[in-house]
């Protein structure tokens, strides 16, 4: 059994975890340091949970007292979770709030920032709030939550759940299910962004090679490693590597195959997105089209992603244990991709720019007499055959 004593007492630890009372009430305490009384109980043979309150708001006389009124309203065959005040706040917790808005949105998204989306949720919010009903968030629980991620070191991730939550409660503000957002004044107690620096990327070919060499020795799942290559060989954004679908792949067993890459998916203003004629087109060089078979064959043969179940910090980790940790991230291979071929192929630059993915504009949008924010509204001539040359310069080096 709980007393008052204890349970003001408990402190968060790394995990959430549970202090039981006794006829399925128990306090949850989350790493964020909320403090909520729950109770287990079943309907309709499965288990449910209700959550009474958090503390300090709701003591633990006030808990049991609530946790029997519930007992009797489960005993004339009611839900306790939707009879619990009689209104409709009560009834939706954040969690519920937070799938319903991820499913309103999921369309507008690509699967891969889809998945990334509901994970941090899952992660990052539902062990510490999701399961309190929208009405009973507040902005201390929400900071509290930001800040347990800011203690990981992950600032900008922090920055992007505060934004999700406060997107969950401006579509459940919509919907009727509550009418406060605990979410939206909380930016600026959070930590400022780190100022942008260099990733970290190796510009030396046979180091290149040496760490591609190591990262196919280290114990990892083989869609990791076949996308590692795949992301050298390419030199495009890892989104678009671990989004990459079979459907987008053109002329595989032909001369000239090239892998379309969806404007959808692309660095794109959103305007641009939309337009098939944005898609890029990265040529496929001979090594490239020797991984893919290796996928179809080994990884995925029925079609859809080309490297299902690809992280979004696999690759990276997968470096790391190859040795190459702060040396090299999935992201530099544009860098050595970029530097590497400048280096030995300088009047090539407007080409190796292209190839990137790269749009004009920017600080040289005079450069060489040429207006190159004009020259990218105007000119769609996609030079294939020069940048196929590039990616077979590109795959002889590093391959």
């Amino acid at each position: 059994m709980l007393t008052n004593a204890v349970v003001s007492r408990v402190r968060p630890k790394p995990r959430a975890y549970k202090l039981f009372d006794g006829r399925g009430l128990f306090l949850f305490v989350a790493p964020s340091g909320l403090r909520s009384f729950r109770w287990r109980f079943r309907l309709g043979g499965k288990e449910q949970l209700l959550t009474i309150g958090s503390f300090p708001e709701v003591s633990l006389a006030d808990a049991r007292a609530r946790c029997d009124v519930a007992r009797e309203q489960l005993g004339r065959g009611e839900d306790p979770r939707a009879a619990r005040s009689g209104t409709a706040f009560d009834a939706v917790t954040v969690e519920r709030a937070a799938r319903a808005w991820h499913a309103h949105r999921r369309s507008d998204w690509t699967p891969v920032h889809a998945a990334d989306v509901i994970a941090s949720l899952e992660r990052d919010v539902f062990p510490a709030i999701g399961a309190l009903p929208l009405a009973e968030v507040t902005r201390p629980l929400v900071l509290a939550t930001l800040r347990a991620i800011e203690a990981r070191g992950r600032i900008e991730t922090a920055r992007r759940i505060q934004q999700r939550i406060n997107a969950v409660f401006a579509f459940a503000r919509s919907e009727g299910w509550c009418d406060h957002d605990p979410a939206g004044d909380v930016a600026e107690a959070l930590k400022r962004a780190l100022a942008p620096r260099r990733q970290p990327a190796i510009v030396d070919a046979g180091e290149l090679r040496q760490l591609l060499a190591a990262a196919g020795l280290v114990d990892a799942p083989i869609a990791v490693k076949l996308a590692s290559r795949f992301l050298a060989l390419t030199a495009v954004r890892l989104a678009a590597v671990r989004g990459a679908r079979w459907e987008e792949i053109e002329d595989l067993g032909g001369a000239a195959p090239v892998w379309r890459v969806p404007a959808a998916r692309m660095k794109l203003a959103a305007a641009k997105k939309v337009d098939a004629a944005n898609d890029h087109l990265v040529p496929l060089s001979t090594p490239a089209v020797e991984i893919l078979r290796d996928a179809r064959a080994r990884v995925s043969p029925a079609g859809g992603l080309i490297f299902p179940g690809v992280a979004e910090g696999a690759i990276g980790r997968l470096y790391a244990r190859a040795g190459f940790a702060g040396r090299h991230v999935p992201h530099g291979w544009r860098a050595s991709f970029s530097t590497i071929l400048n280096e030995a192929l300088p009047g090539e630059r407007g080409a190796i720019d292209r190839a990137l993915g790269h749009v004009g504009g920017g600080r040289d949008e005079e450069a060489d007499g040429i207006n190159r924010k004009v020259e990218g509204a105007y000119n769609r001539a996609t030079h294939l055959p020069r940048r196929r040359r590039l990616f077979d310069e590109w795959a002889s080096i590093v391959a």
